[in-house]
């Protein structure tokens, strides 16, 4: 998903460019190509019922969803010259329901499990446990760019109020999780290591809301009738700014603990990863800002945020690649790393 966003938010961006988005579209297939391969890997482990068992992997589950998500808003944003319309809208119509379908159970499960199976200590709340309830937030912002395909009338109307409901569930349970990610902050040790990179998991679910906020308010005229359909454009503006501002709070809270971190030794782990995705919904969230206002404070926020999404993303797949070469490459001696 981390890769996908990257694809996607230059769509987005106020300020591109012919060759930005050619370079997208490349991104956006290696994306593709890794959830096939990455989603072929995992089932063949038979791995689901131990990682649901276990307290710490479970929260991960939200991730599947979400690179099924962004990799078939992908396909209708970049993939429509490469394949066509009509496949672009039947690939995003498929991976976004299943992606839809998979993200809800698990947004219920996992907390059900968290409530009835898992035992946690005071100072266990960590960025993770935003991963199962986002995933719903991101239905809902790629949801947005379905409903005009929707056939007009019920149908359509019944996908971008779902989409609002998704919204709602995966926004207000992110602002529970935060409040508990905040408290554990507060009352005991500052988190280290491999722990500290999923702070920023807040910032993407507050961006992410942003995001579903304004796709939503410019697909609602098509579904709803003028009173309430301009009722969710100023819902986008001033709603939308509100939680950027707490946006911006939770980056520099997740910055300062970073950097903090990385003065005394920040070893790389899979939980790197978690840098991505935030800074690209920053990036979405921004730029629909942008669009909806005009200024061009948000035009060059934008821009930048999305220069340092790409910088992010470079070292941090870098970083994945000697890891994987280390760790799976046989050594000169026959074995396995």
């Amino acid at each position: 998903m981390g890769t996908g966003i990257v694809a996607n938010a230059v769509v987005t961006l106020p300020r591109s460019s012919r060759l930005l988005r050619t370079a997208a579209t490349v991104v956006w297939l290696g994306a593709a190509l890794l959830l096939v391969l990455l989603a072929v890997g995992y089932l063949r482990q038979r791995t689901l019922r131990s990682h649901a068992g276990d307290p710490v992997t479970a929260q991960f589950f939200g991730a599947p969803p979400m690179a099924l998500l962004t990799v078939g808003s992908g396909a209708l944003l970049l993939g429509r010259p490469l394949i066509g319309t009509e496949t672009a809208l039947g690939v995003a119509w498929v991976l976004w329901s299943l992606g839809t379908a998979l993200g809800l159970v698990t947004a219920c499960t996992v907390p059900y499990l968290m409530v009835t199976r898992h035992r946690f200590t005071p100072d266990a709340a960590f960025g993770g446990w935003l991963m199962p309830v986002v995933p719903p937030m991101v239905s809902a912002a790629t949801g947005a760019l379905l409903v005009p395909h929707a056939p007009a009338g019920q149908s359509r109307l019944a996908l971008l109020l779902g989409c609002y409901a998704m919204l709602g569930l995966g926004m207000v349970a992110a602002l529970l999780v935060l409040a508990m990610i905040y408290g554990r902050l507060v009352h005991h040790e500052a988190p280290t290591g491999a722990v500290v990179p999923t702070v920023w998991i807040g910032v993407g679910a507050l961006g992410q809301s942003v995001t579903a906020l304004g796709a939503l308010a410019a697909v609602a005229p098509s579904a709803l009738p003028a009173p309430y359909a301009r009722g969710t454009e100023v819902f986008a503006l001033l709603g939308g700014v509100v939680v950027w501002g707490f946006t911006m709070l939770w980056a520099a809270l997740a910055t300062g603990l970073t950097v903090r971190t990385t003065r005394a030794g920040l070893p790389f782990a899979p939980t790197w990863w978690a840098f991505i995705f935030p800074v690209g919904a920053c990036v979405t969230a921004t730029s629909a800002l942008a669009a909806r206002t005009g200024s061009e404070m948000f035009d060059w926020l934008a821009v930048a945020f999305y220069g340092l999404l790409v910088i992010a993303w470079v070292v941090v797949t870098g970083h994945s690649l000697r890891h994987a070469a280390r760790h799976l490459l046989p050594d000169p001696a026959g074995n396995m790393s």
